[in-house]
């Protein structure tokens, strides 16, 4: 006789370190898995060639993972120079290559090239739809599709080794920034080919990947010690302002009610806690000066 396996309310966020291998959506099944979730949710794609930081948001915390996704983030791109792949990475065939003759300083300004809002066409190789059907589908099977150049913001760009045909770049850039694209595109400014061997991301939203876990430390330990490593739910807006109401306005908020707050009141949204310091979830100031729930929370 089968056991229908227990699945539990859990709340919070675990910073993973995604391992080589897995897709965004395999590691988030494993971790929902290990702790029985009822409700879980990825916060920004990693490529199966990716590795690192990836925060898995469990129950509540599922109502702010777009914060996360939408944040800025840090990666380590290692690249090599003098080739073309049919899909920018480690993963395709090479289709091209090229004697390298660059130098550290030529690569180096390169990148800078790269510092600020940029047009970046979306590989053909990516999760993106197109007619209901991800780009890589019409790839595969020989079909170009022609893909509009988006706008991203390259934050910050620093050269970390440099050897021959070999570099290792670290870039803090927007979301939909695909790393990818750029280390072609470098290539390309330096006439000539390159694609990415190795990709980690190392921070998003304020989290760093130092504080992450590996799906094998998260195994080895007893479900209620996995709990304990979760982050609170509001840690995925740690960077909104907040606010603390009394525990009569707390009372009309929970049920959707707009409440009054004394003293000066941050404009845009809010995170919103009880005087006992308990979260509430997000709220919004309105143009009359109170407070209305934007997404509730129920810990």
């Amino acid at each position: 006789m089968q056991f229908k396996r227990v699945k539990r309310k859990v709340n919070g966020i675990l910073l993973l370190d995604k391992p080589l291998g897995y897709s965004s959506n395999q590691a988030l099944q494993k971790i929902k898995w290990l702790f029985q979730a009822e409700k879980a949710g990825h916060t920004g794609t990693l490529d199966p060639l990716a590795t690192g930081l990836l925060p898995i948001c469990l129950g509540e915390a599922t109502k702010f993972a777009q914060y996360v996704t939408d944040a800025d983030k840090t990666y380590i791109a290692q690249i090599k120079l003098g080739v073309q792949t049919t899909t920018g990475d480690a993963e395709g065939e090479v289709i091209a290559s090229k004697p390298v003759n660059i130098t550290a300083k030529e690569f180096e300004q390169a990148c800078q090239q790269f510092l600020g809002e940029i047009n970046q066409v979306p590989p053909m190789y990516s999760a993106l739809k197109h007619d209901g059907k991800a780009l890589y589908e019409y790839a595969r099977a020989g079909v170009e599709i022609a893909r509009p150049a988006r706008q991203v913001t390259i934050k910050n760009i620093t050269v970390d080794a440099f050897s021959g045909a070999d570099a290792v770049i670290s870039v803090t850039c927007s979301k939909g920034t695909y790393i990818r694209t750029l280390a072609e595109d470098i290539g390309k400014m330096l006439d000539n080919h390159a694609y990415l061997t190795g990709l980690r991301r190392t921070q998003t939203a304020g989290y760093d990947l130092i504080k992450a876990m590996t799906i094998e430390a998260v195994e080895a330990l007893a479900i209620e010690e996995r709990d304990t490593k979760l982050l609170s739910v509001d840690s995925a807006i740690a960077v909104l302002p907040q606010v603390i109401i009394g525990e009569d306005s707390a009372f009309y908020f929970k049920q959707g009610q707009a409440v009054w707050q004394s003293g000066k009141i941050p404009e845009g949204e809010l995170r919103v806690y009880e005087e006992k310091g308990t979260f509430l979830g997000l709220g919004r100031l309105l143009d009359d000066g109170k407070i209305t729930p934007k997404r509730l929370v129920n810990l």
